[in-house]
């Protein structure tokens, strides 16, 4: 195996789940700015490019490991009588699913016009190949990550951290709907952040064992949303479809992230006191600590994101959708409703039981990772 350099599928899977999450934004904003356009806009063909990577370059690494190159061969698994290291059967499946979902994303909006829910059937079939090729991409760093030594290993360790970043971002944009700055003293966004979210903190630091993981990888998911919080607007853009309730002359960008990053940090200055604890008790107090963190510091964030404070480019509360009525939540800048005390009080109890159940499977999942060698 070599020692000094990353192997070249790797880098090129990496590459395919970055284009799938900056399509992802970038066609969310499309949608809220244009509207229903052709299926080839260069945000849907940045997401399907990462399933056509994903699916070349596992399928060609796969047959090539079978029949060529030995080295591989005896670090690889077998599977229906094909050899491959275990990572690149995880892209391929991936890649294959998002390559059959776009037929089927063009035919949704041809027969039902543009998407009301993010959380369309197409969408969640893409989404679920988007995560398979993050996890088999993840499993092939691991694999080398946990053979290399020195340079290699460190920069295997950064990339693994750059790739749990880009899962942060994937996971909350089939989630955006719940954690708008309207829903933010609503316990439905607090469910959906802590349900997947400690999970790949926690995957980050007990894989890589690297002191400041979570705290990097959310780091990576705030600069990404906010990077395209300040350049979508840069670009024009106009309404195909009507009724167009709101003018918009620019590309509407995503909000602002949510502050993930907080909790992240305090769980990286904590977790090293807590290295000789059992994984469930860790996973216990981890996960609540991240539910109650989040919850101090983004709840009152919130109020601010609905001030005239955050109404410019640099928080962007003031961009609206062109079919955002003048008399929504979002163009009154008003929360949505809190439920009566008793369901308010359950959905709190809910995110934190997610948070130390997601907290407990990242933990597990990383000891997993940092095992793995083929």
């Amino acid at each position: 195996m070599e020692r000094t350099r990353i192997p070249w599928y790797i880098w090129l899977s990496v590459a395919g789940v970055t284009s799938a999450v900056v399509g992802a934004h970038w066609d969310i904003s499309w949608h809220r700015s244009i509207g229903r356009d052709s299926f080839w806009t260069p945000a849907h063909v940045a997401i399907q490019l990462c399933g056509v990577i994903a699916g070349i370059t596992c399928g060609y690494l796969i047959l090539w490991t079978t029949f060529g190159h030995t080295k591989l061969r005896e670090a690889s698994v077998n599977v229906l009588g094909f050899r491959g290291p275990l990572g690149a059967f995880i892209c391929a499946w991936g890649g294959f699913t998002m390559i059959t979902s776009a037929p089927f994303d063009d035919w949704w909006h041809n027969a039902y016009g543009l998407d009301v829910k993010i959380l369309s059937p197409p969408h969640m079939a893409a989404a679920l190949g988007i995560f398979a090729v993050e996890i088999g991409t993840l499993v092939l760093i691991a694999t080398f990550m946990n053979r290399a030594t020195g340079e290699a290993k460190r920069k295997l360790e950064y990339l693994f951290l750059y790739l749990t970043g880009l899962m942060v971002v994937a996971g909350m944009v089939t989630v955006i709907e719940l954690t708008s700055r309207v829903s933010l003293h609503s316990p439905a966004c607090y469910e959906a952040v802590c349900i997947g979210t400690p999970t790949i903190l926690a995957i980050a630091s007990r894989a890589t064992g690297l002191r400041w993981a979570a705290t990097t990888t959310s780091g990576i998911y705030s600069v990404f949303v906010i990077g395209q919080l300040w350049i979508l607007p840069l670009f024009p853009a106009q309404p195909k479809l009507g009724p167009v309730m709101s003018p918009v002359t620019h590309f509407i960008p995503n909000e602002f992230p949510v502050l993930v990053i907080v909790p992240a940090f305090v769980l990286d200055l904590l977790w090293p006191r807590m290295s000789r604890w059992n994984t469930l008790t860790r996973a216990l107090i981890s996960g609540i600590l991240f539910f109650a963190v989040l919850v101090a510091v983004e709840w009152p964030f919130g109020d601010f994101l609905q001030s005239p404070w955050a109404r410019n480019w640099i928080f962007g509360s003031a961009y609206r959708s062109y079919f955002q009525s003048p008399q929504s939540f979002w163009s009154l800048y008003q929360f949505i409703p809190a439920p009566p005390p008793p369901q308010f009080r359950l959905g709190m109890a809910i995110a934190a039981v997610n948070a130390v159940f997601s907290m407990w499977i990242g933990m597990s999942l990383g000891d997993w990772l940092k095992r793995v060698r083929r």
